[in-house]
């Protein structure tokens, strides 16, 4: 079945730097689009970053210069860098792929604080 595992979350001062993983099975990983979307407390869950097969890229305006998606199609991973991190950064993270229905991790939380 299909599985999407993340991990990298944690606690980080504002400024800092944080790198989400996210690898994938159940599904041919490098034909599909793959995407990082957020939750915070009391807020929608909202589209941060997507990336295409061919590894073209869409960021959320407010995450973009910051963050970088990329993806390693050997491993069936995709990967969130987050840099210059903000306390309104702080959600819940959850890797993202599109197949017959949506498909969702478990999600990693993302707390930026001093």
């Amino acid at each position: 079945q299909v599985q999407l595992v993340e991990s990298g979350g944690g606690l980080v001062q504002p400024g800092g730097s944080l790198r989400l993983s996210c690898t994938a099975s159940g599904f041919i990983f490098k034909i599909n689009n793959m995407a990082w979307y957020r939750q915070a407390p009391g807020k929608q869950r909202e589209l941060v970053a997507t990336i295409s097969s061919s590894s073209n890229t869409i960021y959320a305006d407010s995450v973009k210069g910051r963050f970088t998606i990329s993806r390693d199609n050997t491993k069936a991973t995709v990967l969130l860098q987050m840099n210059s991190l903000k306390p309104e950064d702080t959600a819940v993270y959850y890797c993202n792929v599109n197949l017959v229905r949506p498909y969702w991790g478990q999600g990693t939380q993302v707390t930026v604080s001093s």
